[in-house]
């Protein structure tokens, strides 16, 4: 008996024998909990480098000590908004727009900040310095906070602010993909169009495609139109080569999306497009489009080439997609000041 416990304390695993010899161990300090914790991470590249809270009040480097407190309304009521950005080069691209799409995330989502959107972007600038990334990806979170386990924040009403750097590598998508026809329900307007920690849909519909073999599902509303991926948006080039993305008033209006549509019109100019614009697509039309891909911040252009086993065009990756696609690239690496904020590393 002894032995089944000091397995089962030493692994954290349970069912290794009767259940009713299971002896739960209990910590007996902090410092016995941190020393477990060092031990997870004492092997292991760190993969976040740093991470800010305004629960402690600073940045924090060990990654043992990288934790949300459970009684936070993010965690147990999934009260939450969250935003990306991108670490390329020692420059933050397009942060000043994911901001505001974060801003307007919150306000939908009832969640006053705890600082200003001046004090925000430091933060997220400062915290990208301390974790000396040269690639990766800036994730934050604006929760309703912790307290209690109450349905609504209103006992105490104090917001909190999370973020954290990603040691994540990421590169042009060359090759095409196959999508489907997610079967999940679709989000409402007002849900879709908010970037909230409420991502079940979102994942059950990304899991629905890998286990048909696909990249990603896409979203269909219920008046049949083409709406979003999981995490993407999806964009088309018709036969007359016309770059059109599905209307932003049901789909979260993705940065990079807008981004790509600000640029494109350099194609436009060069004579490789006719126009560039965004429209209420059928499934019919979409799926009868020249070329096709999914647009997001670490892709940022992924050709697709098949869509429920119907090849897209000719079925392989579009030469305007990737035009779209070194667009875009060239713009995250070399792309005005306004798009990218340099980092002060030290």
């Amino acid at each position: 008996m002894e032995a089944s416990n000091s397995r089962s304390n030493e692994t954290g695993a349970i069912g290794n024998g009767s259940e009713t010899d299971l002896k739960v161990h209990v910590f007996s300090s902090s410092f016995e909990l941190l020393e477990k914790l060092h031990e997870k991470w004492s092997l292991k590249k760190k993969p976040y480098p740093a991470m800010y809270s305004s629960i402690f009040g600073g940045i924090i480097t060990d990654p043992a000590m990288m934790m949300i407190p459970i009684d936070d309304h993010m965690v147990h009521r999934g009260h939450g908004v969250f935003d990306t950005a991108i670490i390329l080069n020692g420059h933050l691209y397009e942060l000043d727009a994911h901001i505001d799409r974060f801003l307007r995330s919150a306000a939908k989502a009832k969640i006053s900040p705890p600082f200003p959107r001046s004090v925000l972007q430091s933060i997220l600038i400062q915290l990208t310095a301390v974790s000396e990334l040269k690639k990766g990806t800036l994730r934050y979170w604006l929760s309703a906070g912790p307290g209690d386990f109450l349905l609504t924040p209103s006992g105490h009403g104090n917001s909190a602010f999370y973020a954290v750097a990603i040691d994540d590598d990421f590169s042009q998508c060359k090759e095409g993909v196959k999508a489907i026809t997610s079967t999940v329900p679709i989000k409402t307007p007002q849900f879709a169009t908010m970037k909230s920690v409420n991502y079940l849909p979102n994942v059950l519909t990304k899991m629905e495609a890998e286990e048909k073999g696909a990249f990603a599902s896409i979203w269909v509303d219920e008046e049949g139109y083409v709406a979003e991926g999981p995490n993407v948006n999806v964009a088309f080039i018709t036969k007359e080569k016309e770059l059109i993305l599905p209307c932003f008033d049901k789909v979260l209006s993705g940065c990079t999306a807008l981004r790509l549509l600000a640029l494109a019109p350099k194609l436009v100019e060069d004579g490789k497009l006719k126009s560039v614009g965004t429209a209420n697509l059928t499934v019919e039309e979409a799926k009868d489009a020249a070329e096709m891909m999914f647009v997001g911040s670490t892709l940022p252009v992924l050709p697709i080439i098949s869509w429920d086993d119907q090849p897209i065009g000719d079925g392989r990756v579009g030469e305007l997609t990737m035009a779209l696609s070194d667009l875009l690239w060239d713009d995250m690496v070399s792309g005005s000041e306004i798009e990218r904020i340099p980092v002060p590393y030290t």
